[in-house]
């Protein structure tokens, strides 16, 4: 796997690249203390089996630039993000990409494909955003971390990922304390309470992909959403499915937030036979 720094437009993006084959970009989700590698961890080494995987930490996440002074709210970032992602596979030389797009990364996607939809040819989202949903307390604290940025409320939040607790009560700790490092760097801070201002439900309605763009968009799109998750409501992914004319959708059972770590086998072998056009 390969670590490298990539102009793009005026800002770096550092980002994971790891296989070969056709390009697969994956867009992590918005946790304080995510990066591109964090959320995609499993998937780049089993996936890089078959395509080349690219992860980038998104602006404002992790190693990649932070604006200074940063934009206020979702809608200007998402600006910030649909111009670095394409810029990135710009310099990279890649003409077309296949997209997995993980709860913020999802709606990220999803306005890639309104944008430029002739850069993009299978997607996957997981747990995506970008639909209208009333926000849930546990999104509404993890997106106001920074109210009590602690080891404690770091704990709750991965816990709040996770259908099964006992499936990283070992790790918990390490886990906690690795994100917290990360969160409290006072760059990503500055950058995550300029994303996510109260009130927070602006920021949901901010990202919603309008049900006539959502008509218009062609591409075979797999959504993959846990049952139980206690972020996005899997209703988020029927509303989509509903809307994208060539969207399925497969629900996983005992599962919350994580399908890409809880699930990562059914993850792994859903996303591959579906980028390879076997389903």
């Amino acid at each position: 796997m390969e670590k490298l720094k990539v102009k793009t437009g005026e800002y770096q993006t550092s980002l994971y690249r790891n296989g070969q084959g056709e390009a697969v970009l994956f867009i992590h989700g918005s946790g304080p203390g995510a990066t591109g590698l964090s959320n995609w961890q499993l998937a780049l080494p089993e996936l890089g089996k078959d395509f080349l995987g690219l992860a980038p930490d998104l602006l404002g996440y992790g190693e990649s630039d932070h604006p200074d002074p940063p934009p206020r709210g979702a809608r200007a970032w998402m600006r910030l993000w649909v111009d670095q992602l394409l810029a990135l596979l710009d310099a990279l030389g890649i003409g077309e990409a296949h997209l997995v797009g993980n709860s913020l990364g999802g709606a990220i996607a999803l306005h890639l494909l309104m944008e430029a939809p002739e850069r993009f040819r299978r997607v996957v989202l997981m747990g995506p955003a970008g639909a209208p949903f009333p926000i849930p307390p546990e999104l509404d604290r993890i997106w106001g971390f920074y109210e009590d940025p602690t080891l404690s409320a770091m704990k709750n939040a991965i816990r709040w990922f996770a259908y099964d607790e006992g499936f990283i009560r070992d790790r918990l700790e390490e886990i906690a304390r690795m994100r917290l490092e990360a969160a409290l760097r006072p760059e990503v801070r500055r950058s995550f309470e300029a994303m996510w201002p109260r009130p927070r439900q602006e920021a949901i309605d901010q990202l919603v992909v309008p049900p006539s763009a959502l008509r218009r968009i062609p591409h075979p799109v797999l959504i993959l959403h846990g049952l139980q998750d206690r972020i996005v409501p899997y209703e988020t992914s029927l509303y989509l499915a509903e809307h994208l004319p060539n969207a399925s959708v497969h629900l996983v059972a005992r599962c919350s937030h994580w399908v890409q770590i809880e699930w990562a086998d059914t993850f792994h072998a859903l996303v591959r036979a579906f980028l390879k056009g076997e389903v």
